[in-house]
Parts: C-alpha cells; sequence; structure tokens
C-alpha cells in the first residue's frame, strides 16, 4: 500500500467498513496516510499580530473587569488555523497579559509551565514560591509546573507582558490540576533577587544539590544581561546564516532547557541581514524585542515592528531580514521533540 494513497473502495469494503462504525472501529489502511504523514501537516498557519492593536483591546478590557476578578486578564492569541483552540500553535498557547497600577493578580498554582516575555511597564513583578521579581521591557520570567505565583503592580503604569503555557500539551495528556491559594499573594519566603544570585552568577552555592533539576532555579532572565551577550558576540563576526547570532536561555545546574517543556531564545539580527532559509519541526512563536524588518514563512510575508508577535508553523521555511538592528525572542515546543527524539531541522534546504 502507498503511504500516498488509501487503497480503493469497493461496494463490498464500504459494506465492510459500515459494518465496523457502530463498533467503534475503523480500517487503519483508509486513514494511515493521514495519521502517519510524510511530513508535519499542521493546521496552524503563519499569523501576526500588531502589538498596538492587541494593547488597544487589552486596555479596554482593564475597564471591563479586574485582574483579581479575571483571575489573569489575557487575551489569548489564537492561531487562525486552530480558532476557538486557545492555541497559538498545536502544543502551546500564547497571550498577552494586562496588571493595571495597584492591581494583584491572586496566588495559584497549576500543572501547566509558563513563561512570561515583558513587552511593557516596569516596576511590578510577578513572585514564584515566596521570591518576588522586579519585571522590565525584555526580561524573561519562568514559572515551573506546581509553583505558587501571583502578580503586582506598584508602579504608576500599566504593566504588559506575553505569557506562553504549554497548555494544548498538557491538556492533550488530560494531566491538567490547578488550585488557587485562597490569599493574594503566596507569603514572602525569599529576598526579591535571590535566585539570580545564587545561581545566574556562573557559581553554585557550596553544598548545594540539584535535586529536582527539570526547571531552572533561576526563573528571572533580566533582557539587560542578555542583550549585552548578543552585542558582544556581535564583534566576533560569526553570524549564523540561517539564525544570526541566536542564544537558548538556559539551566545553569544542568545545561539544558530553562523549562521542560518550552524552549526559549534570544537572537539579534543586524541591519541588512538576511538569513537563509531554515525549517524545523517545532513551531514557534516570535516576538521582535527590538527593530523591524520582514520574514517570509512559507508564502507569507510578514512585516514587523517593535514588539509585535508572529508564529510560524511545524516544518514552515522561514527567512528573516532586518531592516534595522533587531533582537527576536522566540519559544517554542522544541525540548519536548528533543527528549523524545522527534526535533528536525533543515538549514538553508527548505
Amino acid at each position: 500500500m502507498s503511504m500516498d494513497n488509501a487503497p480503493r473502495e469497493t461496494p463490498e469494503r464500504r459494506a465492510y467498513y459500515d459494518r465496523l462504525e457502530p463498533q467503534d472501529l475503523s480500517a487503519l489502511w483508509t486513514k494511515f496516510s493521514t495519521l502517519v504523514t510524510k511530513q508535519p501537516k499542521s493546521r496552524a498557519t503563519a499569523h501576526l499580530w500588531r502589538y498596538a492593536a492587541v494593547r488597544d483591546l487589552l486596555m479596554e478590557a482593564g475597564e471591563l473587569i479586574t485582574a483579581k476578578e479575571a483571575e489573569r486578564r489575557v487575551l489569548i492569541l489564537e492561531n487562525p488555523g486552530l480558532p476557538g483552540d486557545g492555541r497559538v500553535t498545536s502544543s502551546l498557547y500564547a497571550g498577552l497579559q494586562l496588571v493595571l497600577p495597584g492591581e494583584i493578580a491572586p496566588a495559584h498554582r497549576h500543572t501547566q509551565t509558563a513563561l512570561r516575555f515583558v513587552m511593557e511597564g516596569e516596576g511590578a513583578h510577578t513572585a514564584v514560591d515566596g521570591e518576588k521579581t522586579v519585571m522590565k521591557p525584555g526580561d524573561f520570567v519562568i514559572t515551573p509546573n506546581w509553583a505558587w505565583h501571583d502578580h503586582g503592580n506598584d508602579s504608576d503604569r500599566p504593566m504588559i507582558w506575553m505569557d506562553g503555557l504549554d497548555i494544548p500539551l498538557v491538556n492533550f495528556l488530560d494531566a491538567s490540576f490547578a488550585e488557587g491559594y485562597g490569599a493574594d499573594e503566596y507569603p514572602r519566603a525569599r529576598p526579591a533577587g535571590d535566585n539570580l544570585a545564587r545561581f545566574g552568577q556562573g557559581m553554585l552555592p557550596i553544598g548545594w544539590e540539584a535535586g529536582d533539576t527539570r526547571n531552572s532555579p533561576v526563573f528571572s532572565y533580566p533582557y539587560e544581561r542578555s542583550r549585552e551577550t548578543l552585542e558582544t558576540l556581535r564583534g566576533t563576526g560569526e553570524w549564523d546564516a540561517c539564525h544570526g547570532i541566536k542564544m537558548r536561555y538556559v539551566n545553569p545546574a544542568n545545561g539544558d532547557w530553562a523549562m521542560p517543556t518550552m524552549g526559549a531564545c534570544l537572537q539579534l539580527l543586524p541591519r541588512g541581514f538576511e538569513t537563509a532559509a531554515y525549517r524545523s519541526t517545532d513551531a514557534t512563536v516570535f516576538t521582535a524585542t527590538e527593530g523591524r524588518g520582514r520574514s517570509t514563512i512559507g508564502e507569507t510575508v510578514l512585516e514587523w515592528g517593535p514588539r509585535d508577535i508572529f508564529v510560524a508553523p511545524s516544518w514552515a521555511p522561514v527567512r528573516h531580514e532586518a531592516d534595522e538592528d533587531a533582537v527576536l525572542f522566540s519559544f517554542s515546543d522544541r525540548p519536548v521533540q528533543e527528549k523524545l527524539g522527534l526535533w528536525r531541522e533543515d538549514r538553508g534546504n527548505a
């Protein structure tokens, strides 16, 4: 049997298939080519969300409902190819969250892992298992699964960040659990910045045993440091043809990705740089942190500027062009695919 075509249907076979259905059975040979595809075939599409347009709607939501009543005041970025599913890719969720001055998004925890990438505002905070971190634009913050977390805004300006979660993946596995803490804030157990001081300086405390290292002990990665790294590496002139200069956020305890289900990266594209065609099996969400340019994803051309968000489906060829120095933050489910032996890439031949 060809992997591209199902066997022809005859009246006898059709009658047989009709008898299978009431028994909750079906014939594999009629569906093999759609179940086991020769290449990834995703319903997700390439798409871009203009930050300014989403921000206007998010601020309108701020007048309609409080952060506490909403639990989390978020507008979900739904992929047009996956309408109504609350998914930005087949396995991942993304949204923009607003916390207004004086508000608290109450403490809760869930089995889904979360990341935050700060889009706008300064001075608000998120707290993870009792440690608070004050956030600035471009900061990357993680919330491990089943960790208590709450958000608050003590500044005088709105705070907006992008949420990325593995909700579709966890729900596919029927492994979703969640609970509220019962108070707005989880008790503060450590001073702000403790995680970065202990684990984010290229050192580890003497006597510290890693234990469960599925998530990084560092949960806040300041943009200032990450951007400085990219700028330092610019001087080497070692530009990757497909990525410019691209760095991944890591778990310092073992060098793995910072989270077990989502991999996050930051890349620099200098002015005038055009990447070679690249595709990989991990559908990827991008945010333009700095600069302007365009990305050609398959046959779709997306023009982006600061804080715009766009998505590239699995195995779609991607080319980036930078009109000015640009920095892109991205995240995908690559860590899961790597651990399962599924991840593939195609450099320059897409």
